[in-house]
């Protein structure tokens, strides 16, 4: 028994030109999608490579330039004490001091004019202090800033110093590990030691400016004590709210009496 074979129909040209417009489509989806592809990993890799700059390489930069500030600033050498009875020699311990202490005069912006050091930051280095607050010309260059128009150090009143928690060397970056009591060491292109001491920590609102106000938190009060405030961004990577440190003088020292014993491992 024979059987037929039926043959597909041909196809139209209509249904032709259906097929090649389909794949066309087909072809420019693809291609989109692939641009797509390469623009998000191309942003990505960008991405990546600011995060690097941003939270690795700023404090690379930072930490070089502001060592090399520190050994630039003006200060006198400590004194040593000679060694005897088979001691070795080590750096003369200050006497405190704890009347009128002396006060420099308001340098001009972007200008360094102390150093900063905290015994609890095991590890961290001396950091300097400059003139203003912004962050093109100081917090971004040069470390630390104190705002201008507060108490110099051992002034009457606030001395008010902000500084990065994240980027930039970031100097503050371990204040929340500071406690009541801690030392906060300043030294002066004057060649003076002040030591003071922390009293407080807050969290505040970045519109809440009272806090370096010559008496924190009552801006009309009249100042009786010398007084330090130390601000930075919080939570970290976030300028949401700040964090506040606040402290008060315990003594001063010409750094030609010795350091303060509290640099040396002391109380």
């Amino acid at each position: 028994m024979s059987g037929t074979t039926t043959e597909p129909a041909p196809d139209t040209r209509r249904e032709r030109q259906k097929r090649a417009a389909a794949g066309r489509v087909r072809h420019t989806v693809y291609g989109v999608v692939g641009v797509i592809g390469e623009l998000l990993i191309t942003l990505g890799v960008l991405l990546f490579a600011f995060l690097v700059w941003q939270l690795w390489w700023t404090d690379v930069v930072g930490n070089r330039a502001q060592a090399e500030i520190v050994r630039e600033l003006p200060f006198e050498p400590v004194p040593t004490a000679t060694p005897s009875a088979g001691a070795p020699a080590g750096p003369v311990i200050a006497p405190p001091r704890r009347d009128e202490p002396p006060v420099m005069a308001e340098p001009p912006h972007a200008t360094t004019f102390a150093t900063i050091q905290v015994p609890r930051w095991v590890g961290e280095p001396e950091r300097p202090i400059s003139q203003g607050t912004d962050r093109a010309t100081v917090l971004d260059v040069l470390g630390a800033g104190h705002y201008e128009g507060t108490a110099m150090p051992g002034g009457l009143g606030n001395f008010a110093v902000a500084g990065h928690r994240t980027t930039y060397a970031k100097p503050f970056n371990r204040v929340e590990e500071l406690q009541v009591g801690d030392p906060l060491v300043i030294r002066t292109t004057d060649n003076i030691w002040y030591v003071y001491r922390v009293t407080s920590t807050e969290i505040v609102a970045p519109s809440q400016v009272s806090v370096i106000a010559p008496v924190p938190g009552d801006p009309g009060a009249q100042p009786t004590e010398r007084m330090i405030t130390l601000t930075t961004c919080h939570p970290m990577f976030s300028a949401r709210e700040r964090f506040i440190v606040h402290g008060v003088l315990d003594y001063w020292a010409p750094t030609s009496d010795g350091i303060p014993v509290e640099l040396t491992g002391g109380a």
